[in-house]
C-alpha cells in the first residue's frame, strides 16, 4: 500500500502535466496538505540571484501576497546559499516549526520552498519536505521555458534585445555529473553585450566554450550568438577544436564586416582528466589545486588570433593533464580588468584569491561565483565598464565516481 507521501507526490506529478506555471502554487498546496504540510510558499531566484521572488497567487499566514526576500539577508536566502534546510523557530505563542528547503534541479538552484511541518517524526517530515521540494524544482524548470510570466517575474528591470537573445541561448548556470561540476555567471544580466558561455556533455567528454565579441551593443550580442551557434553546429558534426574555431571564424566573417570575437574552445576527457583547448586571442585559463593557483595555461608565445579575421590557426590544439580535484577558471576581461571609480583594477591575483578563499571555506562553486559577481559589481560602484563572465569546471575523476557508487 502506498504511503500518504507517495500518493501526494504521485498526485502532484499527475496533476502537473496539463498545468501552467500559474497553476503550480495551488496544486502544491493541495497535495502538500495531504502530507501534513501547511503554509507552503514557493520562491524562485531572480536573474541576478540577489532576491527570492514568490510565484504569483500565493498568500502568507496573514493572508497577504508574500514579499520578495533577500538572498543575503534572510533565512530562506541562507537555505538558497548553503543548499541545505533552514528552520525558523516558532514565535512566543508557539505553533509549528517552519522549514525552508532549497529547490534544486540537479545542482541548479531554482529557489526555495517554505512550509510548516506537521507534528510528527522531525526526520521523516524533513525527508518528505525534501522530496516535495525536489519535485517542485523539476516542475518549475519544466514550465519556465514557455512561461512569459516567469520570465517577467525573475526580472527587476527591462532587458535589452541583445540580452534577450543571449539568455535564450545560454545553458543553465550550473551542471553536475558524478565526476564534474560546471558553474557559470555573467553580468550585466540586463544589458549583456558580447559575452557568451556554453558547455555540453558528449559521453565521457565535456565541451566548454567562452566567447567575448567586440563591443557592447546589439551587434556584439549577435556576434557572440553566431559564434556560439557555429561552435555547436560543427562540434556536433564531430569536428575537432581547431576546425570548430575556424568554422566560428568563417561564420562571423560571413555575417559581419569588421567584427570579431576572442574565445576559448575546450574539451575535457572525464575519464582521464586530459584537457584540450584552442585559445583564439583570449585570456588563459587558470588551474586551482589544493587551495592554490598552480598553473596559468598560457599559449606560447601568443594565442592564435581572434575569430572573424580569417587569419587561421597556427598553434592549434593545446593539452594539459588535470589531477582529481582540480578546478579550472575561465573568464572574460570584464572580470580581471574591472576598475573601481578611482582606477584600481580588480586584477588576476584578487580574482584567483577570491575563488581560492571561498573554496577553502567550503562554499560551493555556484555560490562562489554569485558572490564573485557581486564583489566585481561593488568594486566598480555597481557600474560595469564591460561584460563580466566567469566559468569554473571542477573535475573529480574516476576515483570520485567509484566512491559515489551505491
Amino acid at each position: 500500500m502506498r504511503s500518504d507521501g507517495e500518493r501526494a507526490l504521485g498526485g502532484l506529478l499527475a496533476a502537473s502535466h496539463l498545468a501552467t506555471m500559474e497553476d503550480l502554487p495551488a496544486l502544491v498546496a493541495e497535495h502538500a496538505a495531504t502530507m501534513g504540510f501547511s503554509g507552503t510558499l514557493i520562491y524562485v531566484v531572480d536573474l541576478q540571484q540577489q532576491t527570492l521572488v514568490p510565484l504569483p497567487g500565493q498568500r502568507d499566514a496573514a493572508g497577504r501576497p508574500p514579499e520578495r526576500l533577500g538572498v543575503d539577508t534572510t533565512l530562506p536566502g541562507r537555505a538558497f546559499q548553503t543548499v541545505s534546510p533552514v528552520y525558523a523557530m516558532p514565535g512566543p505563542g508557539g505553533g509549528r516549526r517552519r522549514l525552508w528547503m532549497p529547490l534544486l534541479d540537479g545542482t541548479e538552484r531554482v529557489g526555495v520552498l517554505g512550509t510548516d511541518l506537521p507534528d510528527e517524526d522531525p526526520e521523516l517530515a524533513e525527508w518528505r519536505a525534501a522530496q516535495l521540494a525536489a519535485l517542485i524544482a523539476v516542475l518549475v524548470v519544466s514550465k519556465r521555458p514557455h512561461s512569459d510570466s516567469y520570465a517577467r517575474l525573475v526580472r527587476s528591470r527591462p532587458m535589452t534585445l541583445s540580452a534577450e537573445v543571449m539568455w535564450s541561448l545560454l545553458p543553465p548556470g550550473t551542471f553536475a555529473s558524478e565526476g564534474v561540476v560546471v558553474s557559470a555567471a555573467m553580468e550585466p544580466a540586463y544589458e549583456v553585450g558580447g559575452d557568451a558561455y556554453d558547455y555540453a556533455i558528449d559521453g565521457d567528454v565535456l565541451h566548454v566554450s567562452l566567447f567575448d565579441a567586440m563591443g557592447h551593443d546589439t551587434a556584439a550580442g549577435l556576434t557572440a550568438s553566431v559564434a556560439m551557434a557555429a561552435s555547436r553546429h560543427d562540434r556536433r558534426r564531430g569536428m575537432g577544436l581547431p576546425e570548430v574555431s575556424e568554422a566560428v571564424d568563417a561564420a562571423i566573417r560571413a555575417q559581419f564586416v569588421g567584427r570579431y570575437a576572442t574565445g576559448l574552445l575546450a574539451s575535457l576527457d572525464l575519464r582521464t582528466g586530459l584537457l584540450r583547448w584552442v585559445n583564439r586571442g583570449h585570456h588563459p585559463p587558470l588551474v586551482i589545486r589544493n587551495g592554490r593557483r598552480v598553473a596559468t595555461l598560457e599559449t606560447v608565445p601568443v594565442p592564435d588570433p581572434p575569430m572573424g579575421f580569417g587569419l587561421g590557426v597556427s598553434r592549434g590544439l593545446l593539452r594539459y593533464q588535470l589531477e582529481p580535484g582540480d578546478r579550472l577558471l575561465f573568464y572574460t576581461d570584464g572580470i580581471v580588468e574591472a576598475r573601481s571609480p578611482d582606477g584600481e583594477v580588480f586584477g588576476l591575483e584578487r580574482f584567483a584569491d577570491f575563488v581560492v578563499r571561498h573554496e577553502a571555506d567550503g562554499v560551493s562553486a555556484p555560490e562562489t561565483l554569485r558572490r564573485l559577481i557581486q564583489a566585481i559589481l561593488r568594486h566598480q560602484g555597481d557600474r560595469l565598464q564591460d561584460d563580466a563572465t566567469v566559468m569554473t569546471v571542477e573535475w573529480y575523476g574516476e576515483r570520485h565516481r567509484l566512491l559515489t557508487l551505491p
